[in-house]
């Protein structure tokens, strides 16, 4: 474990707001959430270390396993794959969401399986990766894909700089956001996207449910962003932020719920809640709408350009 101050260079003047568990998988430790009182800056203190962190990723870790390539043997239909594209334009459940631009060079930072790169090569994109968990990598590599197999502080400088960067939820997981943003700064073309996702801790959902909130994921999650704290991370690295969209899905408040259902002895109403089919997306979708609309939804997707050399 080690303790850090505000990645930011606030003064040391922390609010400590509650402490959690990883309710996730279950595994032994307690960790305090703290919020710098300069900044605003919500993050896990102390937490584990870079060399440690890894115990907290096991190999059946989720988006390891739901973002591998050719899982379902059957393919699917000509409907479902002319309806998937425009539903996800509809609805905007996805937090994939990226603005209309040229293809060219791609980076997926934490590329987890690789469904995502799979994805944006079959659309014409030349696609990279980095990813922490050797075997979501070895994964993606059995595609055909490069990808460097380690954190984003440990990958080589590319050859050629990239059009585009996204990182879909993985910025929360980084020991040192500020020189990950500037390393990908320093690797994007002026003019390119950087498009991130991640949890949005100014919400009711964090305030009510606090440590089993279903986004807090202890302690994976090292920085719980606001759209204001995420502004000035990013800002301070140069990226200015074109656009932040609060994504239509109010599945997290589903789990949520979950968590506070089974530690109160509801085991079985619990699972109800977090084995929600998929389509309950476009049931609750009116709701989800709603709570977007004031950035309550407790996702948000951020894009952001690099305007100065």
């Amino acid at each position: 474990m080690e303790d850090k101050s505000c990645p930011l260079g606030c003064s040391r003047n922390d609010q400590i707001l509650f402490s959690g568990r990883d309710l996730l998988h279950h595994l032994p430790g307690e960790f305090k959430v703290v919020k710098c009182e300069g900044c605003g800056l919500i993050r896990t203190n102390p937490r584990p270390t870079a060399d440690s962190i890894g115990y907290y990723y096991p190999d059946d870790y989720g988006p390891y396993q739901g973002t591998r390539v050719g899982q379902k043997h059957e393919k699917p239909s000509w409907l479902k794959r002319q309806l998937k594209p425009l539903a996800s334009k509809i609805f905007m459940f996805n937090a994939t969401i990226l603005p209309d631009m040229p293809k060219g060079r791609m980076l997926e930072v934490g590329s987890a399986s690789g469904a995502f790169m799979h994805k944006m090569a079959g659309e014409g994109w030349h696609v990279t990766g980095i990813e922490f968990s050797s075997d979501a990598a070895e994964a993606t590599r059995s595609l055909g894909y490069q990808v460097h197999t380690g954190q984003l502080e440990t990958a080589p400088d590319p050859v050629e700089l990239y059009d585009l960067i996204v990182g879909w939820m993985v910025l929360e997981h980084l020991h040192d956001p500020v020189a990950g943003l500037n390393k990908l700064f320093d690797w994007a073309k002026p003019g390119a996207t950087l498009a991130l996702s991640t949890p949005n801790a100014r919400t009711f959902q964090f305030q009510v449910f606090k440590e089993k909130w279903h986004d807090l994921h202890l302690p994976n999650h090292l920085y719980h962003f606001t759209p204001e704290t995420i502004g000035k991370l990013l800002e301070s690295c140069g990226w200015k932020v074109d656009k932040i969209h609060h994504q239509r899905t109010i599945a997290n408040l589903l789990s949520s719920t979950a968590y506070v259902l089974q530690e109160k002895g509801y085991e079985w109403l619990g699972k109800i809640f977090l084995s929600t089919p998929k389509y309950t997306n476009y049931i609750l979708y009116p709701v989800a709408w709603l709570f977007s609309l004031f950035g309550q939804t407790g996702r948000m997707t951020i894009w952001a350009k690099k305007e100065r050399v």
